[in-house]
């Protein structure tokens, strides 16, 4: 699935543009998107790694696992949460 996205460029920088109508910059911008988010995902996951490491912990024994069931595990806490605030709204009434 497909979102579109929009963004401001100063004026220039769309004339310029402009004169290259060969080039698409659509696929540019999502190129430029993901190698910047690429770089810093992996800048995360060394820091990630250098704090496990400082605990004394290998990084490969670590077992990376799927977030199944995460949706239904929130919804269980923000239902939880909820009664136990409507208990305490009740209890200080």
């Amino acid at each position: 699935m497909h979102v579109n996205f929009t963004i401001r460029i100063p004026r220039d920088l769309y004339e310029r543009m402009k004169r290259h109508r060969e080039i698409r910059w659509s696929e540019v911008i999502r190129r430029a998107i993901e190698e910047y988010l690429e770089k810093i995902e992996e800048i995360d996951m060394e820091e990630g790694e250098s704090i496990i490491r400082r605990l004394g912990i290998d990084p490969a024994d670590l077992e990376v696992e799927p977030p199944q069931g995460e949706d239904a595990y929130q919804r269980e806490m923000r239902e939880r949460e909820w009664r136990r605030l409507e208990g305490s709204t009740t209890r200080a009434q």
